[in-house]
């Protein structure tokens, strides 16, 4: 992941990028009944809370552990590009950030000094403390403002670019408070949340609401699991706690999407589940192991299951294992669903990259999956995760294959073909010549140059063995599933007969 600290008065990341936030929950002392389509009053479905409670309460028990961040650094003058981008190009955040951070003049001048201005929160009372990445990266000097007026100047222990996570430390001999962490397993949409930054550099500010959705992938990195906030935030809030209604710490608000510069409701706050994992590792060496698995997956949508025999969309497909990988030393294979990895359920791609990289690297893992239908354990050895290495990627089937009774046109893989595709020289498959307009294989991105080397869990080698079990596939399903290559991806498609 990049870096993302903002050059600007008030340090956050917009997503527009800033910060997720949240609010908390308040009890009813009493209820009144209300009739609908009566004159007369009498019992109801509908209760209206007569009272409600203030969160003064968990305002105060929590705010003496929330800090402001306030970072320094020299910096030579930036180009647009240098500034957060969240999925790259092709992003639906590309708009935002092409009217918000690359117009002109958003580039300090160089040289010039650069202050920024984020928030945080204690974990523990010897001073550890959590905050975004993007608050405190590159900078030359950290400073910690308390409620209470102190100041003192933070160690960075640790950063972790992927998930947007920094620990910092301060020393004092004064007792600390800290913040408990809730699980955010259980948090649920509609539940309410309070967040507590440093909008704007204006000190302790409270904001409420709640959670209007889980799961959230903004694209900004490989783990995105945020808890989508509705809530006031702005720049500034980084880094700072989102609680629930008993004031425990259940997300770190991070981003918000913004398409005029402004808070919109919309929010992103990093899961407390994810930020311990992180926090505990940080601490202990500075930097975040992740185990790798060395496999390309993809979602399961309602067609692909249909196709693979599956009574619900869930679970990771394999669409390909990397050379030499764990994977490929534990007998992983091309078309095993993966529905359990360790302890972890799996019901999509990303869940499996989150709990893969929450594993430490070098340890056996039993991993559940689905093959020809039959279920089946393998032990799974892990490697250590790199940068540069893309272990897993999601996404649900955009590309198709095979045969007459699927609208497509197919002939045998040629050797010279094989070369000008950079496919080696014993890799299996036949080649679309032509896609029908009308059929289901074009609707599903299925193009003439395309790899059809699978269907289902058959290897085909030429159009006879791929016509054999096209037709095999026909007889027991209304689709057949086709492992399709192209470039350097693969994955699986649903394809429906004609």
């Amino acid at each position: 992941m990049k870096q993302r600290a903002y050059r600007s008065p008030v340090a956050v990341r917009w997503i527009g990028i800033v910060s997720a936030l949240a609010f908390i929950v308040a009890g009813a002392a009493s209820v009144l009944p209300v009739a609908y389509g009566s004159s007369q009053a009498g019992p109801s479905v509908f209760e209206v809370p007569a009272t409600t409670k203030s969160f003064a309460d968990v305002v105060e028990m929590v705010s003496p552990a929330v800090v402001a961040i306030s970072i320094s650094k020299q910096a030579a003058a930036l180009p647009a590009s240098a500034f957060p981008r969240h999925g790259g190009q092709g992003s639906p955040f590309d708009d935002f950030f092409d009217r918000f951070f690359d117009a002109p003049g958003m580039a300090p001048p160089n040289s010039s000094p650069v202050q920024a201005l984020g928030s945080g929160f204690l974990v523990e009372k010897s001073g550890y403390i959590v905050t975004n990445n993007h608050v405190v990266d590159g900078a030359d000097s950290i400073r910690v403002l308390f409620q209470d007026g102190r100041e003192l100047e933070a160690s960075l222990v640790g950063t972790d670019p992927k998930t947007d996570l920094a620990l910092l430390k301060v020393e004092t001999q004064d007792s600390l408070p800290a913040l408990a962490f809730g699980d955010s397993d259980h948090a649920r949409v509609g539940d309410w949340v309070l967040a507590i930054g440093n909008p704007f550099g204006l000190g302790g500010s409270a904001t409420a609401g709640i959670i209007s959705a889980r799961g959230r992938d903004i694209r900004s990195g490989p783990y995105d699991d945020y808890l989508q906030i509705d809530a006031p935030i702005n720049s500034g809030n980084s880094g700072g706690p989102v609680f629930n209604a008993d004031g425990e710490v259940i997300g770190v608000n991070t981003a918000i999407y913004s398409p005029n510069g402004g808070n919109v409701g919309i929010g992103f706050a990093i899961p407390s589940k994810q930020v311990q994992t992180i926090v505990a590792e940080l601490k202990t060496s500075g930097v975040v192991h992740r185990g790798w698995l060395g496999v390309q997956i993809q979602d399961i949508d309602t067609a692909l299951a249909a196709s693979l025999g599956l009574d619900e969309s869930t679970g990771a497909l394999i669409a390909d294992v990397i050379a030499d990988s764990p994977a490929a030393k534990s007998d992983l294979q091309i078309g095993d669903v993966i529905m359990q990895f360790g302890a972890d359920k799996i019901a999509s791609a990303k869940a499996l990259s989150i709990a893969v990289a929450n594993t430490d690297p070098a340890i056996k893992v039993p991993v559940k999956i689905l093959r020809d239908g039959k279920n089946k354990t393998i032990q799974v050895k892990l490697g250590e995760s790199e940068l540069a290495t893309a272990n897993v990627s999601g996404g649900t089937g955009k590309s198709n294959a095979v045969g007459g009774d699927l609208g497509l046109g197919l002939s045998n893989l040629t050797d010279n073909e094989r070369q000008q595709l950079g496919l080696p020289n014993d890799y299996p498959g036949v080649i679309i010549r032509k896609v029908d307009p009308s059929s289901s294989a074009a609707s599903q991105g299925l193009r003439p140059g395309d790899v059809i080397s699978r269907v289902g869990s058959t290897t085909v080698h030429n159009v006879a063995e791929a016509s054999a079990a096209i037709g095999k596939a026909k007889k027991t399903g209304k689709s057949a599933a086709l492992l399709v290559r192209r470039r350097d991806g693969q994955q699986y498609v649903s394809v429906a007969f004609s």
